[in-house]
């Protein structure tokens, strides 16, 4: 089978027969999940194999965004509360070697809870680097406002995650944290001279330029390209995350029904490959705009396929976990933070 370069969701807790239909027709590489999708434990793992079924591939990638505080699609009765990201970067102010091994350890944890799902993505680590003054759509998300700091928390959450089987996605390169506005909402510009840019925001991406995949931002960087935001720029992913990060794995798209961009959902994946993008997201589950954006999707061919391959070659095997004993130790390291 020929799979699209494209990712998509699906509306609700288990795969309709239209959908289904339409995954056959036109296969995505891939999936994500939403709240919108999970109801109990069981009811994912129908549906997560449902998903590979449909394409036929028991390796195709489920993604999830889980990163623990306000982004967490897995949550109570039945999955635990984590902390969000801020919570790592005040430990890592008190004790470098603690901030690090609760950021790990939370990974490999939250990689635990996927692994029984058949999830085999997380939308994780942050290298966002906030500034005062931008929007809270990154905000305590965030490990910090310094790049070495944010790096280094970043590379032990991918790690964690690595101990437990899942591939992560890097977002939001080449960096989200200076937008002034949601990028879900309206269209930040951040109008940061480029040697800050490379100081700072780029700076946190650099050390992480080996994993497997990442997520663009839809941001305008005026100083680079005053019209195009990262996804669209041609500009920004060659000279900026291939060339100046020096990011080489499989690249793709913030969610391509997000009002930061223009035009229809077929422009907008055409502007998304014509600029460089490996991977089109498409995360609704509106499957009017998912036939839209398969129609304008190619092959997933040539050095993107090449990527690909290479993102999910990357998956080592799962390493031993005493989850009960992991639990507790992440409560006792994250209380040392205070609430």
């Amino acid at each position: 089978m020929n799979y699209r370069a494209f990712i998509t969701g699906v509306a609700g807790l288990e795969l309709k027969d239209d959908e289904r239909a339409f995954i056959q027709a036109s296969p995505p590489w891939g999936f994500i999940l939403f709240k919108r999708n999970i109801e109990t434990p069981e009811q994912v793992a129908r549906l997560v194999a449902a998903l590979k079924e449909c394409v036929g591939r028991s390796d195709a990638p489920v993604l999830i965004d889980q990163e623990g505080g306000r982004v967490q699609r897995l949550g109570p009765p039945h999955w635990p509360v984590y902390p969000p990201g801020a919570r790592f970067g005040a430990l890592y102010d008190m004790d470098p070697a603690i901030g690090l091994r609760t950021a790990r350890l939370c990974a490999r944890l939250i990689a635990a809870d996927l692994a029984e799902l058949g999830i085999n993505v997380d939308c994780l680590p942050l290298a966002d680097v906030p500034v005062a003054g931008a929007d809270a759509v990154i905000g305590d998300r965030a490990y910090g406002t310094e790049p070495a700091k944010v790096a280094a928390i970043a590379r032990a959450v991918f790690e964690g995650l690595a101990e437990g089987g899942i591939l992560p996605v890097l977002k939001h390169i080449p960096g989200h944290g200076r937008a002034t506005a949601d990028s879900h909402f309206r269209l930040p510009t951040v109008d940061t001279p480029q040697n800050e840019l490379e100081k700072t925001d780029f700076a946190a991406f650099r050390p992480l330029a080996d994993l497997p995949m990442a997520m663009t931002a839809h941001v305008v960087f005026s100083a680079l390209d005053p019209v195009h935001p990262a996804t669209t720029s041609a500009t920004i992913i060659s000279r900026v995350i291939r060339g100046g990060i020096g990011f080489q794995g499989l690249l793709m798209s913030d969610d391509v029904s997000m009002n930061a961009l223009s035009g229809s959902i077929a422009e907008r994946t055409k502007a998304i490959f014509a600029a460089g993008c490996d991977i089109v997201l498409h995360c609704n589950g509106n499957l009017d705009e998912m036939r839209e954006v398969a129609a304008e999707t190619p092959e997933l061919a040539g050095i993107a396929f090449r990527r690909a391959e290479q993102a999910l070659a990357s998956r080592g095997k799962v390493q031993p976990l005493d989850r009960g004993a992991a639990r507790a130790e992440l409560a006792a390291l994250v209380n040392r933070a205070g609430t």
